[in-house]
């Protein structure tokens, strides 16, 4: 069993397989998705109603909800309006 990796951390072992930036715009937009359901659950707004309060398609609802679908910001921002939440972004 090869010891290449004990001791480093997650991000060393993804940077030096070369997926960290892959796997890190993956876990953003997982926490996303997770947080724009969890604030339609408390607010009580289904699919079906968050499609009419957007004015768009359940389809494209699915799509905000979805991790493995890119988001404009603008989609984002208005259906984070929806469920009295905002989108913030930061450059680390």
């Amino acid at each position: 069993m090869s010891k290449k990796h004990m001791g480093s951390s997650v991000d060393d072992f993804l940077k030096e397989e070369g997926i960290f930036e892959e796997a890190q715009t993956q876990a953003v937009k997982e926490v996303v998705a997770w947080q724009l359901a969890e604030a339609m659950k408390k607010k009580r707004i289904s699919k079906n109603k968050m499609a009419t309060l957007l004015k768009t398609s359940r389809t494209q609802v699915d799509r905000l909800l979805s991790a493995k679908d890119d988001i404009t910001l603008s989609s984002l921002q208005r259906a984070a309006a929806m469920v009295g939440r905002r989108v913030t972004i930061e450059l680390v």
